[in-house]
């Protein structure tokens, strides 16, 4: 009985009580039957205090309940979105700051908050007609209003061109919403940041030769990217360090406090370890470490120094430091999504296995691998808990790059990396066995140098008494399977032709979730399904899907949320969503055929012309020549099939899918370029984008900066978003 049923009872007469607990005695019972009855009645106040008390957390925005958001919006006249877009603002949290930034309203502070809220990126305002070569006024002195860049400011010349651009221009009368022109007088630019720099903590650098080294795990060139500083105040205009840039040699020179070992508590930019001591800043030297006469130029550096180039990620040693010295790095790089292996939050992949099932956490119970799988014995969970380089070409190797996991009949074996960690696996050879029933998880691992083979074995293969390989499941998660098994230092794939994923085994059903893979090999009767991942052939003309011996169809297929490049050979598809094809024919064979039609579904994607696939719905260029032919139709019936013809290879040629960059190990990988046409920009089911980026509502958070803009803009003023990244 609760407190409150407890008091209504008390302040009954006590003659009341009194009969009431000898009728409780007499029935046998805790309660007589008039305390019951109040404690029913303490039941039903309990309820109406509780609504009592809610309607008044409803009156405040940050109490109320949800469906109460919209109706509080009404009363300030705040305009809803277009939908809600994933890690932006809620509409509660818009609710609460309309009144504070109406009161700002029309001033750079706020635009530029606006464009954070509603998109989620970082973001810069800049008013351009503050940017105009004007004729001074005695009685309006602008001393920064120089009519000629002042060269000796080498900082500020660096912006040229960016956001952060303090040069003055002459007038440009395009409209800046279209993109046409910038420097007008009511123009106002709002510049947005689609790339993020992703974190890489103590990772261990690779040895190029004595006493150099790359930052990239994968030992090629790339740039290292700042960590941006939180605003914590709306007064304040974003700067350099709020956003994510490469790190420039000059900026980090003149700043390498700020970006080493970072201001007022802030996690670093960067940090190095040389044999496990932190290198002081002062032992930092800022320098061009590029190619230079069969080496790197400005090595060695003098003794006791460290060099480092943060435009190409490479880092020399002096000449009196150890030849098989350890240097690990904290740095930060550049990717739109959390795609692939990657230190990102992951916790909701990672559930707590249970009590039954063996868990191995390496290097803390288990020095390498192989000994892990020998104590999980085909069954149970393997744990990484560092970001160390796990090969076999170092003294201090965790096991001889080769690796085979078997999986016991009707086991199952997870290997995964510990949320925020990304271990890279840097393989000669892996190998997957299993029993009957028998599945295989990887998860949050950075895979290079072999592909993943489940071979189909037969007892030559294997001892007198062994079973064929009989793997039911394969699940990647989370994963990256380097495109092309390796990179050069220039970041071309280092055997293009290759395969990440070589699946022989009749019956396996693969899953890849947010992974990035290079082409697949697929027995005829498996299946695979990928999801929000990136299968990459490192060419639109080679193969991405195809049977093992690679001259025949390849199993079932399903993607939804993908960007494939190459082509694709498949016995029969299930559903093709939201995603993009990027094939191109070869010897006027089709870029993307399916064996069997009869069945099979792609929807909101883009298929290349030619293809033989089955039935397609509001597909690219399909639909796009399809509206096009019904639109010449209506101004012309009589049509004749050459003009349709060209109609067709007009449209052909127009919606195409862009990639800013191509190859994977890039900051740009996979993104569509701003000038890929609307169809495919907004062509998946909700309006977002096709491809692997589908889930980041890349146009809706556009169209929603676009809507705020209208509202906060003031009158006579035009504002334009341009994507810096």
């Amino acid at each position: 009985m609760s407190s409150d049923a407890r008091s209504l009872f008390e302040l009954l007469p006590a003659i009341h009580r009194i009969r009431d607990a000898e009728l409780a005695r007499a029935e046998g019972t805790e309660r007589g039957p008039l305390e019951e009855l109040l404690a029913v009645f303490a039941e039903q106040l309990d309820v109406a205090q509780e609504n009592l008390d809610q309607l008044y957390d409803d009156l405040f925005i940050e109490t109320c309940a949800d469906w109460v958001v919209p109706y509080l919006g009404d009363l300030i006249g705040y305009q809803p979105l277009h939908g809600e877009v994933p890690e932006v603002a809620s509409p509660r949290a818009e609710v609460a700051h309309t009144i504070a930034l109406r009161r700002r309203k029309g001033t750079a502070l706020v635009l530029e908050q606006l464009a954070r809220d509603v998109t989620g990126w970082d973001a810069r305002a800049v008013e351009y007609f503050q940017r105009l070569l004007t004729s001074q006024s005695m009685a309006h002195p602008r001393p920064d209003n120089l009519w000629s860049p002042d060269l000796r400011r080498t900082e500020a010349l660096e912006w040229t061109g960016t956001a952060f651009d303090s040069a003055t221009r002459s007038i440009d009368v395009r409209h800046i919403a279209s993109g046409g022109g910038r420097y007008n007088i009511p123009n106002v630019g709002l510049h947005l940041w689609r790339i993020r720099a992703y974190r890489h903590t103590q990772t261990p650098a690779y040895r190029v030769g004595p006493q150099r080294y790359r930052v990239s795990p994968l030992n090629h060139d790339l740039p290292l990217y700042n960590r941006p500083q939180a605003e914590t105040d709306i007064s304040h205009l974003a700067e350099p360090d709020n956003v994510p840039w490469p790190l420039s040699p000059l900026r980090l020179a003149r700043h390498l406090q700020r970006y080493y070992t970072g201001t007022n508590g802030l996690a670093p930019s960067l940090a190095l370890w040389l044999n496990g001591s932190l290198i002081e800043a002062d032992d930092i030297l800022v320098c061009d470490l590029s190619d230079h006469a069969g080496g790197w130029a400005h090595t060695p550096p003098p003794d006791g120094k460290v060099a480092i180039d943060p435009l190409l990620g490479r880092i020399a040693l002096p000449a009196d430091a150890p030849d098989s010295a350890e240097l690990q790095v904290t740095w930060h790089e550049g990717f739109p999504a959390d795609l692939g292996g990657g230190e990102y939050e992951r916790g909701t992949t990672l559930p707590a296995p249970p009590e039954t099932t063996t868990l191995v956490r390496v290097p803390d119970e288990a020095a390498t691998l192989g000994d892990a799988l020998t104590a999980v014995a085909g069954n149970g969970v393997i744990e990484i808990t560092d970001n160390a380089r796990y090969d076999g070409k170092l003294e201090n190797a965790r096991y001889d790059g080769k690796l085979e996991i078997e999986v016991a009949e009707q086991g199952r074996i997870e290997i995964r990396a510990r949320n925020g960690r990304r271990p890279v696996l840097d393989l000669t050879s892996l190998k997957v066995i299993g029993g009957a029933g028998s599945s295989l998880v990887l998860n949050g691992l950075l895979v290079t140098g072999a592909l993943l083979e489940v071979p189909a074995l037969t007892d030559d293969d294997t001892d007198e008494n062994a079973n064929k390989n009989q793997l039911s499941r394969l699940e990647l998660i989370d994963c990256t399977l380097v495109p092309g098994l390796r990179l050069q230092p220039d970041g071309m794939p280092k055997q293009p032709d290759e395969a990440s994923l070589e699946l022989g085994v009749a019956g396996l059903e693969t899953h890849l979730t947010r992974c990035i893979v290079g082409a697949i090999r697929n027995h005829a009767d498996a299946r695979l399904e990928a999801s929000d991942s990136l299968i990459d052939a490192t060419d639109p003309t080679r193969l991405a899907y195809a049977e093992p011996d690679g001259s025949t169809a390849g199993g079932h297929l399903a993607l939804d949320s993908c960007t494939l490049i190459g082509r694709v050979e498949a016995r029969e598809i299930g559903t093709i969503a939201n995603s993009i094809l990027l094939a191109r024919s070869v010897d006027d064979e089709a870029p993307v055929r399916v064996s069997q039609r009869q069945h099979g579904c792609l929807r909101f994607s883009y298929v290349p012309a030619g293809s033989s696939v089955p039935h397609q719905y509001r597909c690219q260029p399909a639909l796009a020549i399809q509206q096009a032919l019904q639109a010449a139709k209506a101004q012309n019936p009589d049509l004749d099939a050459s003009a349709q013809a060209a109609i067709e290879r007009e449209v052909t040629a127009r919606v195409q899918p862009g990639l800013r960059q191509q190859r994977y190990g890039r900051p740009a990988y996979g993104q569509l370029t701003l000038s890929t046409p609307q169809e495919i920009r907004q062509g998946a089911e909700n309006e977002a984008e096709m491809g692997v980026y589908r889930h980041l509502y890349g146009p809706q958070r556009d169209t929603n900066l676009r809507i705020r803009l209208r509202e906060y803009l003031r009158v006579g003023l035009e504002a334009g978003i341009f994507h810096e990244s």
